[in-house]
């Protein structure tokens, strides 16, 4: 039996089952552990009995009252055992990080993406500018002299899988062409070669969601937001978005690297082109 030191103290490694787990469960070995954990961090005191019960819900909604996940954050209170929930329970080195693109593509498709970091509207607001435009045209907007562009979050993922594409020897660039996040998703359940990754699978399993996918958000009234993943860090997503701001969800200025989005928030799922 190995333990790892946390902030809660130390405690017996056990790894994140790959799974939500809530009222119902059975698992005699780790959810007596989970409530062992939760007695000794305070939160009980619960019956050790393997059952995800009542009694343990509410003493894991007790400890996402009182404890943070690693990151500082406050935890969704919900009585669920998530990725970020055990990883705070458990301690960071419980939940895994994956940083490897899984091919030629999708590592190629973040290496150009990594050098549009920086990247701002020209002027500010007005959805154009001289690398800008190159995006929007990659897609085949129609865009006039004088007049504002469109939004273009998409059109920054287009761009990045064209020049990757064209960098390593493919013929096409696989990913839809479109200038709409939510047309991306849609269009994605027909395309041969995509694997798509729903909103709940990849809240349960994170490992499911790869570098170089492409996640899409609605927000309704038909709008969208997407960006590239360049990795999961415990249970968090590190993306490069267009067309957002480094505090704000999308419809921002420029294109920036940002390191702290819940996979929970990803409410449509993930795009992964990593086949072709």
């Amino acid at each position: 039996m190995s333990t790892i030191q946390t902030p809660l103290g130390s405690v017996e490694f056990l790894p994140y089952l790959g799974r939500l787990l809530k009222i119902g469960d059975f698992d005699a070995v780790s959810v007596t552990k989970i409530q062992q954990r939760l007695n000794a961090v305070g939160c009980g005191p619960i019956t050790e009995n393997g059952f995800f019960d009542v009694e343990t819900k509410n003493a894991i909604k007790l400890f996402q009252i009182r404890y943070p996940d690693i990151e500082g954050h406050s935890l969704v209170v919900d009585g669920i055992l998530g990725i970020l929930t055990w990883a705070s329970l458990f301690g960071a080195e419980s939940v895994s990080s994956y940083t490897t693109a899984p091919s030629d593509l999708t590592l190629a498709a973040i290496n150009v993406a990594i050098t549009q970091i920086g990247v701002l509207e020209d002027p500010l607001g007005s959805n154009r500018g001289p690398i800008v435009d190159q995006y929007q045209q990659a897609i085949g907007l129609n865009l006039e002299y004088g007049k504002p562009g469109y939004a273009w979050c998409v059109a920054f993922t287009y761009y990045c899988y064209q020049q990757a594409a064209a960098e390593i020897g493919l013929s096409c660039n696989p990913h839809i062409k479109t200038a709409g996040a939510l047309d991306h998703w849609n269009k994605s359940k027909t395309k041969l070669g995509i694997t798509r990754i729903s909103r709940i699978q990849a809240t349960a399993d994170p490992s499911l969601i790869r570098p170089g996918a492409l996640f899409i958000i609605d927000y309704g009234s038909g709008l969208g937001h997407t960006g590239i993943v360049t990795e999961i860090n415990q249970g968090r997503l590190v993306t490069i978005e267009g067309n957002t701001n480094p505090g704000a969800p999308s419809n921002g200025i420029g294109v920036f690297k940002r390191s702290s989005r819940k996979i929970s928030e990803i409410n449509r799922g993930f795009i992964d082109y990593s086949l072709f």
